[in-house]
Parts: structure tokens; sequence; C-alpha cells
């Protein structure tokens, strides 16, 4: 089985600051969006904020890696190849994209990634992407431990895997549904999230199965505690979602994510992080504390019942305890998380909808709402806002330190300073001074003096002092000497930063593609994906969707089935519905067909009218 020894923590960026957060909250790496062409249309950066970043992250040996996955329309492909070439020079370690034309491009030596909206889910299609010199893929959300096991066996690229956050309910790149009802491409960047919108379901007679629920609406991934058979399974990089979350959201789930990794590499040697220096907390990371619709590993074990959030597509949070007693303006509360001060409380309503309330005065386990909410004994409340947790989060959080042992002696002119950090990244510093006997022992104070590494990235992990005899060395001496150390030891690390090259042309081989049709469904909307996928071997090439939009097609492939959340299922359940197919799910002048492909098991959704 394939082992990379070397693991990823993954993290996302909506910009520099963020970004900047995410490498001191412990990530190995961010992904940041591209000033144009990126599947966040809301989330682009400049290149010089991408500089930045990338100059702040290789302090560390963290990569940046910048999306620029949307597909791109003939136009836009001169403009492509110039920014491109921009990111590159800013220092960005890999481009993540979607649209095979790119490869066609003049690129400069930077690693290519394919992006989870290419649709890699077969060893086939992740093969194929390695062939054609592919540096990392992302996988689908959907598959299983055992199909990413399946995709490891047969192939040596680095595989990447979402582990935490919001869940697409159509596998990425193939849904079209926004671009159809909206006229907002999903893989232009401009979802519109029809997927959360409240739906009322019916039958082929017209008659109501379901009213105004949020049908098509997943729970937020969570995949903590999958992380070691993930490890085993072949995953080098785990990634985080949220380029559109607020920077508290990633400083939480970063650091969270660390220190379960931390705590696995600790007990197997045999992996490791990619990334160097140590993060240190303010806080100790609860995912549940930051936007969640509630928790699943999605199907990483397979077919699983409990992955849908039908009440609501907002952050429900952490629950808290139940409603026990309720007494003029306030209730008590049973549970065993205490309630604070301006804390926010939701719950579930008698209409099924999650209402909201803030805590004006919170004493022992009774509180004292700002507004009385319609609570009933019993109900069940949340907290999606810990006021404490999130005064922390809004300050300084996290500090960052790369092992340093710093070693002072003498030389026949004056003083050596030697500073190794933990890569073995090294310098010596010769310091021409007059030695004098010191009145009393210096050690100490010498100690003292090299250590105040303050707001630099080291942290003094041992200090020798190797001096024949008890030298007097000022403090302002062993200031200075610190100071230029530090600035040399940072311009070694900045030469030492491994930064990956490859060949242009190495993503022009010719290695067959794995089919010889191409329909809508291969995003092809350029000259340059037609003619990549040509000379891979596919002799009949549909335009993208978005170039020429069909009726009667798919607009959604999914794993997420409603005859099986209503226990109808014939091959899980087998329970026969008592409704008339097919079915159809209703929002204000929007209409939409559900189909079941059992064998596959997979639910398609089309557009009516």
């Amino acid at each position: 089985m394939k082992q990379h020894h070397k693991i990823e923590l993954l993290s996302p960026a909506k910009d520099l600051a963020t970004g900047q957060e995410a490498i001191l909250h412990g990530a190995d790496a961010v992904y940041i969006g591209a000033p144009r062409f990126s599947a966040r249309s809301a989330a682009g950066n400049s290149v010089e904020d991408i500089r930045a970043l990338c100059d702040f992250a290789h302090r560390y040996d963290a990569r940046v890696y910048v999306a620029l996955n949307t597909i791109l329309f003939d136009d836009e492909m001169e403009e492509t190849e110039r920014l491109i070439w921009e990111l590159y020079r800013a220092g960005t370690d890999a481009l993540i994209v979607q649209d095979m034309g790119i490869t066609q491009l003049n690129l400069p030596p930077i690693p290519l990634h394919a992006s989870t909206q290419m649709d890699n889910r077969t060893p086939e299609k992740v093969r194929f992407l390695e062939e054609v010199g592919f540096r990392q893929v992302v996988l689908a959300r959907e598959l299983s431990l055992a199909e990413i096991e399946a995709i490891a066996k047969e192939t040596s690229v680095a595989l990447e895997a979402f582990v935490h956050g919001a869940l697409c309910v159509s596998y990425s790149g193939q849904c079209y549904l926004s671009a159809a009802v909206g006229g907002r491409s999903a893989n232009r960047g401009e979802c519109a999230q029809y997927c959360r919108l409240p739906y009322t379901m019916v039958d082929a007679d017209g008659r109501t199965i379901v009213s105004g629920k949020h049908l098509l609406s997943l729970k937020d991934m969570n995949r903590s505690a999958d992380l070691e058979q993930m490890l085993d399974a072949g995953i080098a990089s785990f990634k985080i979602e949220g380029r559109l979350k607020d920077v508290s959201y990633v400083k939480n789930i970063t650091a969270y994510y660390r220190q379960k990794l931390d705590a696995i590499f600790a007990r197997r040697p045999e992996y490791g992080r990619t990334s160097s220096g140590r993060s240190t907390y303010t806080f100790e990371p609860v995912p549940e504390k930051s936007f969640n619709r509630g928790f699943t590993s999605y199907l990483l074990h397979g077919k699983d019942p409990d992955i849908t959030s039908f009440d609501t597509p907002k952050s429900i949070g952490e629950p808290v305890g139940k409603v026990k007693e309720i007494k003029g303006q306030s209730f008590t509360v049973a549970g065993l998380k205490p309630i604070h001060n301006g804390d926010g409380l939701a719950f579930f309503n008698a209409r099924g909808e999650l209402e909201g309330f803030r805590v004006n005065r919170a004493e022992a386990n009774r509180i004292y709402p700002m507004d009385r909410p319609a609570l009933k004994p019993k109900t069940l409340l949340y907290r999606n806002l810990d006021h404490a947790f999130s005064a922390l989060l809004s300050k300084p959080s996290a500090e960052r330190k790369i092992a340093v042992e710093i070693e002072l002696g003498e030389n026949p002119t004056g003083f050596t300073l030697v500073m190794t950090d933990e890569t073995d990244a090294r310098i010596i510093l010769p310091w021409p001074f007059e030695k004098e006997p010191a009145k009393r022992d210096q050690t100490e104070n010498i100690r003292t003096q090299l250590t105040k590494l303050g707001n630099t990235p080291f942290e003094a992990s041992e200090v020798k002092i190797t001096f024949s005899h008890h030298w007097f060395v000022p403090s302002s001496v062993l200031a200075e000497m610190r100071r230029v150390g530090v600035e040399r030891l940072l311009e070694v690390r900045k030469i030492r930063f491994h930064r990956e090259w490859v060949k242009p042309q190495t993503y022009r081989n010719p290695t067959v593609f794995t089919g010889k049709i191409l329909t809508y469904l291969g995003n092809v909307a350029n000259k340059q994906a037609e003619a990549f996928y040509e000379a891979h071997g596919v002799e009949q090439i549909s335009p993208a969707f978005e170039r020429m939009p069909q009726k009667d097609v798919p607009l959604m492939f999914t794993k997420h089935c409603l005859r099986y959340s209503l226990g109808w299922c014939p091959v899980w359940q087998k329970e026969k519905s008592p409704y008339k197919e097919p079915y159809y799910l209703l929002y204000k002048d929007t209409r939409l067909r559900l189909d079941f492909d059992c064998g596959r098991c997979e639910m398609k959704i089309y557009r009516e009218g």
C-alpha cells in the first residue's frame, strides 16, 4: 500500500490575513483564490497579497496553493496565461485547476493540482491525471475509505481529501442547477446555492409529500475521528473547506485538526508534517463552536442515513442542554455546558424552524434572555454564538515557533554564535570583540539575552555556552549578535526552501483518456481544452453546459437520495412508497424532477418546464 510519509494539513484563506492566521494556527499549506477565475468569485485576491502570503508561509516551510479552478472561455485564455506567470513570480507553490485548457498554455514550471471539480472518483481518472503531469489530485467528497484505498493502490500521485466543512450535495463540477435556473454557473465560481433553498416535494398526482423543507441541504463534514484511517488508506493532504469562512472559523478548525494530526504522528512516527514550527494557542479548539449545520463523516464508511440538514441551512452550533423549567421571563437549562452572558442560543420551534435569541444574563443554569422566545420544557437548545470563545478568537490567538539551538563559543578574535533550527538550517556568525574576564558568572545573563527571540519565528530549545573562561559579554553585544543571527537564519531558510519545479511539457503526454466521448459533463469551454482531449484520444466532444445549455439533461448528480431519506429505497429499506413517481421539488416558479438510478445509487435532478 502506498504511504505518504509527509502529511499536509491544508486550510482555506479568503484573504491574506486569514491565510497568515491559518499558518500561525498550524496549517502546512493554505489555498487562496486568484484575482480572477476562482471557483469562489467572491474570494479573489490581488497578486501582491498572494506574494505577501507566500513570503509569510515559506518562513515555516508552508506552501500556498492558488485556486484558478473555473472553466474558461476562449477570450479568457490569454489573460489566464499572463496571470499564471504573475502568480508563479509571486511565489505560488501550485495552482488548483479544473480546466484542461490550462495545460495547453505556455506555463511556467509550476505544479498543477487537479481540483475536485474535475470529478475525481475512479482509479482510472486519477491515474490519467497523474500520467499527464498533475502533482496532486483532490478526490471527490463522496468516496468511501475502500474507494480511496483502491485509488491509492493503483496510483502514486499525492491524494488530497476534504475532512471538514460544507458539503456540496452534487458531485463537484457536475452541478448545473444554478446555471440552468438562475444563470449563475457553479463551474464559473458563481453558484447561487439552490441546494440550500426550502422545497416542497410532491408526487406525480400533485400530492404533497413534504412541505417547505431544505430537501437538498446536507450537514457539514467532520472527519476528525477518521484521520488515521484516511492516512492508512493513502491520503497525503487533509483539506478544510471554507474560502468564504471568516478568520475565527479558520483559526478554530485549523487548530483542532493540527492537534488531532499531531497526536497521531506522536504514535505513528512513519508519518510527519510537511512544514516546520509548532503552534501554541490561547484557546482550546472546539469545532462545534464554529459554523456548522450539524456534522457527518458523509459516505466515508458507506451508506449513511444521517447526512441531511432538512430543517435549516443555517448554523445550529453546539448542543448545550434542554429547557427544564420556565418561570416568568427566565428559564433553567438541564445540561453540562455553562452558558454565559451574551451567548447566542437557538432551537427548533413548533413549525420546525430554527429560531434564535441572545442571553442577557446567565446565573448558573438560569437564563434571562433579551426577548423571551416561545420555549417549551424539554426543548433542545443549541449555542451558535459562544461570546467568550468569540472574544478569544477576535484577538491574537496563536504563536508558531521554529525550534532553534543556540551555541555561543569563542574564537581568537572574539566570539562565535551558531544557530541551528529544527530543519538543520544553520548559521555560524563570528563576532570580533576584545575578550575580558568577567567579574562574576555571566551564564544566566547570556542565556537570557540569547533566548529573547520575541516576535521572530524562532524559539530557543537549547542554549550552550562553550567558553574556556568566564568572559564578559555586554548585553548590547549579545542583543546585536542575536538580531543579526536571526536575520541570517531567516535568509538561509529562504534559500533552503524547496519549491517544486515541473516541466510544463509533462502536461501534454500522449496518455489515452478514460473515454472516447465527452458530453456536457466534460465542461469543455475553450479550444485549448478541446485540443487537449483530442490529443488524448477523445473522438467526440460536446461543449460545456455554460456554452450550450441543454434541456432535459440531469442538472445534478448526487449520492443523497430522497427516496432513501424517506424510507422507500427498494435496495436498502425494501419499503414501497405510498406516492406515485416521478416526484418533484417545487420552489416558487422552479419545478425539479427527481430520477433515481439505483444501479449507481444516485439521484439525478432535472428541470421541468
